[in-house]
């Protein structure tokens, strides 16, 4: 299994320490950026095939981060973090070509299985778009 690039972008340093340690223990490289500026200064700077970001932070929402991304490249994979996965509270995600959704912890999800999963799903369209594996 090749190696992904994933940019993780999450306001909460525990769980982003936490979830960037699981992408690595995985075999990914993890880099990671606690704000919306921090993220598109690092994506600008690094090749990354992934992006997992965080809806709901302070300064710039993930869906202010994630048109910015989309600029810089319209194809990346983005797979965003949510802690309330409703309808409402994602609306105009969905338009900006989200490869997936991920519940952030709850009694009633499994985060860590979600993202993983996530990932693989990434993995598949980014090598459908390549054309190659990564």
């Amino acid at each position: 299994m090749d190696k992904l690039r994933i940019l993780l972008v999450d306001d909460e340093e525990d769980f982003r320490h936490l979830i960037g340690a699981k992408i690595k223990d995985w075999g990914h490289i993890c880099m990671e950026a606690s704000r919306g500026k921090e993220a598109i200064k690092v994506l600008k700077n690094n090749d990354v095939d992934i992006v997992v970001l965080d809806y709901i932070m302070p300064e710039m929402n993930g869906l202010t981060v994630l048109r910015n991304i989309k600029k810089i490249n319209k194809d990346i994979a983005v797979i965003m973090f949510t802690a309330y996965p409703d309808k409402r509270s994602i609306s105009g995600t969905d338009k900006l070509g989200i490869c997936a959704y991920v519940p952030k912890f709850s009694v009633h999800s499994d985060t860590v299985g979600a993202l993983r999963a996530a990932i693989e799903i990434a993995r598949k369209r980014i090598n459908k778009v390549k054309g190659g594996s990564v």
